[in-house]
């Protein structure tokens, strides 16, 4: 294929991939009669068991990067499938999935602030501002868009934890990134994260089977947890990291602002969820300080050259 038409299957590929992303939220939406952590072990235990055969090659790498990390490794799965996913799912009790999905943006926002304490990394005026326009938009959803509720501390319990998560995902981005795991590729990286994750879950979903109940038993919640399997996990992480391949990790995640307007329009088309005017006014926030912290400009002066 040539090299012009690869990279427009790439475009195509990254506008899709937040989509997918912003499913899981959905799904989990439509799957509240299923127990959070089960729901949660369900979704990564059938993912792992993929993702394994996909990269049986790379299993000896994955053994020889584990065993000096094994604390850190399931630290990492502690944040991604723990607090990003059963209590991701425990928090759609209480919120609308729109307002978790417009939290869900600020990621990238907090990792420049992470790096910035954890590694010394310096911020510039540029992006110091982009994070404050950000967090104003995750305080307009958060609260509502009233402020009395912010000087009330009125806050939805599912929308803290969503912040909550946000928070966690940020670091996991950047534990990642540590040079203990620099040896692996994303997709084996990917898997041993998500068997650690899954370890972790383990006990908890035990836990909400025997004395609590919520076991996916109907055809409908099976179908909709082979949504979560197939377009939530497999079909968003490899559509992301084919972008991170042919268009660059910073033109991939330029891409991944789309999140704010794909949640918003799924939410409405497939939930019949009502989009409020401070959602609005959120989104407009959180996508403006995210382009204004992290948006590189080279890619304006290559337009200008």
């Amino acid at each position: 294929m040539p090299t012009r038409q690869i990279t427009i299957l790439a475009y195509a590929i990254m506008f899709l991939a937040p989509a997918f992303f912003t499913t899981n939220i959905i799904f989990g939406r439509q799957l509240l009669n299923v127990e959070p952590f089960t729901l949660a072990f369900i979704r990564w235990g059938i993912t792992s068991t993929i993702l394994l055969m996909f990269c049986k090659k790379d299993w000896p790498e994955m053994l020889v990067v584990y065993k000096p990390n094994k604390s850190l490794s399931f630290f990492v799965g502690f944040l991604a499938f723990w607090i990003c996913g059963g209590m991701v799912y425990f928090a759609l009790h209480y919120t609308s999935a729109a307002n978790g999905i417009l939290i869900y943006t600020t990621p990238p926002i907090l990792i420049l602030a992470i790096e910035a304490i954890w590694r010394s990394r310096k911020t510039s005026a540029r992006e110091a501002i982009g994070i404050a326009v950000a967090l104003i938009g995750a305080f307009i959803i958060i609260t509502n868009g009233r402020l009395d509720n912010l000087l009330a501390l009125e806050f939805n319990t599912g929308d803290l934890i969503f912040v909550l998560a946000a928070i966690s995902w940020a670091i996991y981005s950047v534990l990642i990134k540590s040079k203990k795991f620099s040896s692996l590729s994303t997709l084996p990286l990917l898997t041993l994260f998500s068997i650690c994750g899954t370890i972790v879950l383990a006990p908890f979903a035990i836990y909400e089977t025997i004395f609590i109940g919520g076991f996916p038993v109907t055809q409908s919640e099976w179908i909709l947890i082979s949504g979560v399997v197939l377009l939530s996990s497999i079909g968003a992480f490899l559509s992301f990291q084919y972008g991170v391949i042919k268009l660059g990790s910073s033109i991939a995640g330029i891409f991944m602002y789309l999140l704010a307007p794909w949640g918003l329009f799924l939410s409405w088309a497939f939930l019949g969820e009502t989009i409020e005017q401070y959602h609005i006014n959120g989104t407009i926030f959180i996508l403006s300080g995210i382009i204004v912290a992290t948006l590189p400009l080279r890619l304006f002066k290559r337009r200008l050259t």
